[in-house]
């Protein structure tokens, strides 16, 4: 942990902006691609500082007081980090809103907020958002970033970025409200959850501040660092981890093109930080091991060795058990081999990565164990909304990627009932919106926060999560299993892409599994059958293929958590389609919904053996 530093000065966030205008105002604050003109474009500190003073005059000239509550729904973008500064300034309260989210989803967040301002990027979306069914009472105003028109939809006034600027150019500095207190609220960020309507999480300054602080001393950041950010600025690990931190370090943070530009972003950019979640990990790697796939036997067991030779001195240089595989290696494959091997990986992701910090669902282990062999620093990290949100994250040294780090600084943990971790510290949560009843039930009667993970804290403190108590399934027969360590299992078989175990009050488990395209058409020709068939599941020798590969990577679960039948798909779960949240993590109701008749099919197939 690092001493004391001018970080842990701050009270309130604005003060971050401030001393970085003060000592860094001509460095590069933001990057940004501009698609018209098709080239990256830079922002200094002191452009920026000048951007937000216009906004804070706007919503000044808007009357609203301290207090009242503001909505963003934007893409990660310049005009979205003005918004928030401007607002933070002003000691307003600002309300993130997903990109992806439904307009009915956004208007309950704004009903349910009381917001009176909304700025979002076109006519077209907020006429999705009025249209919706529920009403928005409070909202006086909304402004568009990227249209200049003007009118009324029923009692809201609407109009374009510089319209609503002009109004503000008469007010005066000193016309300006007195900044935030700690104690003010710095933002009520809905939980997008996996189940239920979402839970507005009220976050202070304090608490948001000091996870700020705590996970910098995690994330040293000098003047030369560049952050990629593409996680959506309404989930609080982008907030905390990446866009609060470079405020804070007046590091640089350059906007991704989005996350199926990420290739292209890494070698533009060459990053030196990304904050991250697993799937996109699991993403490049299915792609090289598609690559590799097609490659000879000779390249490929090349690869593998390089990979268990660079683990082996990962774990020597983190104090992991070294196992006999790395030894091995180490003497079957040359330096130069591997060097030739990690150098083409490392400049895949741009050749400057300090560290990848991965948060927001758990890690499968294979995936870290082979971007860490061949060289990259992937951290994982551990947190909730309603903790600012960061709790636990491994360190620089001491990375053991099979759990989530230690406790950052001031947070205790525990382990309660049922396991269940247990957290208390200065950036837990003053509480849910509106919704006292709620917020008692998430703290123990003693005031630790309940965290819902069961959790294992017996490796030196460090945290290692073992899966949502929610989550766990309870077959008819009793057994419980982690849906989580059987997923990764069947993961580690490359044909599987996305896996959801199924189980919960039935004789035994099953499985939804999305196939890998290309390995898919492969197995299809082992078996003789067109891979463009529409009822594959229906393909006797083909399931039974897949079942026989599902059974043997699940071989080292319990047997009765091993499924005895799959259902097969070809077409990937995304936030788009409402199947994975922002942060990627299954949701398991609403996947189980939709395949509901997949399911039961399943099951009727097996009766029928």
């Amino acid at each position: 942990m690092s001493d004391h530093t001018y970080i842990d000065d701050f009270t309130t966030l604005p003060q971050m902006l401030e001393r970085t205008l003060e000592v860094k105002p001509d460095k590069e604050a933001y990057r940004y691609y501009d698609f018209n003109r098709e080239v990256w474009t830079s922002v200094s500190w002191r452009e920026f500082g000048a951007r937000v003073m216009r906004w804070r005059k706007a919503f000044t000239a808007m009357g609203l007081k301290r207090g009242d509550r503001v909505a963003m729904l934007l893409i990660n973008s310049l005009d979205a980090l003005t918004f928030d500064q401007a607002v933070l300034a002003n000691a307003l309260v600002p309300v993130p809103l997903h990109a992806i989210d439904t307009p009915e989803s956004a208007a309950y967040i704004m009903s349910d907020s009381g917001c009176r301002c909304l700025v979002t990027t076109t006519k077209a979306r907020w006429n999705a958002i009025f249209n919706s069914d529920t009403p928005i009472p409070t909202l006086e105003q909304v402004v568009f970033t990227t249209e200049e028109d003007e009118g009324m939809s029923g009692n809201t006034a609407y109009c374009g970025l510089q319209q609503w600027l002009k109004r503000g150019e008469h007010i005066t500095c000193d016309q300006l409200p007195e900044g935030p207190v700690e104690s003010d609220l710095a933002a009520i960020v809905y939980t997008s959850g996996t189940t239920g309507r979402p839970k507005g999480v009220m976050l202070t300054h304090r608490a948001v501040l000091s996870n700020v602080q705590d996970v910098a001393k995690q994330m040293p950041l000098d003047d030369d660092d560049r952050f990629l950010s593409y996680l959506p600025l309404s989930h609080t690990f982008e907030r905390t981890c990446t866009y609060y931190n470079c405020v804070a370090h007046g590091a640089t943070l350059v906007f991704s093109r989005g996350p199926m530009q990420l290739a292209e972003d890494f070698t533009d950019v060459h990053p030196t930080w990304l904050c991250t979640v697993p799937r996109i990990l699991e993403q490049f790697y299915a792609k090289i091991q598609t690559r590799l796939a097609k490659e000879s036997e000779e390249v490929q067991t090349q690869w593998k060795l390089a990979v268990e030779a660079g683990w082996h001195d990962f774990c020597l240089a983190n104090d992991l058990p070294v196992e006999e595989a790395g030894v091995k290696a180490s003497k079957l494959i040359s330096r130069e081999e591997r060097e030739a091997i990690t150098h083409e990986v490392l400049e895949m992701f741009g050749g400057a990565f300090k560290h990848i910090i991965c948060g927001g669902a758990a890690m499968n282990l294979m995936i870290a164990k082979f971007f860490c062999g061949l060289g990259l620093s992937v951290r994982q990290a551990y947190g909730l909304t309603e903790y600012s949100p960061v709790i636990s994250m491994n360190g620089v040294t001491g990375n053991h990627p099979a759990t989530v780090g230690l406790p950052v600084a001031r947070c205790e943990v525990r382990a309660g009932e049922n396991e269940e971790l247990q957290v208390r510290g200065p950036s837990v949560m003053s509480g849910y919106w509106n919704l006292p009843k709620e917020t008692a039930e998430s703290f123990t009667e003693d005031g630790w926060l309940r965290t819902g993970d069961q959790v294992d804290l017996s490796d030196g403190g460090r945290v290692r999560i073992k899966g949502r108590i929610k989550e766990i399934i309870v077959t008819s027969t009793g057994e419980k299993i982690s849906p989580v360590d059987l997923e990764f299992a069947i993961l580690e078989d490359h044909l599987f892409e996305q896996v959801m175990a199924v189980g919960e009050g039935r004789p035994y488990i099953t499985a939804l599994v999305v196939v890998n395209d290309m390995r898919f058409q492969m197995l299809c020709e082992e078996v003789g059958i067109d891979p463009a068939t529409t009822d594959i599941n229906q393909c006797r020798d083909l399931r039974a293929k897949i079942v026989k590969r599902v059974r043997m990577a699940a071989r080292h679960i319990p047997q009765y958590g091993v499924p005895r039948n799959v259902w097969i798909l070809r077409e990937h779960w995304t936030p788009e389609s409402g199947l994975l949240t922002t942060t990627m993590k299954l949701r398991r109701r609403q996947i189980a919904a939709r395949f509901a008749n997949e399911i039961e099919a399943m099951y009727e197939m097996t009766r029928r053996r």
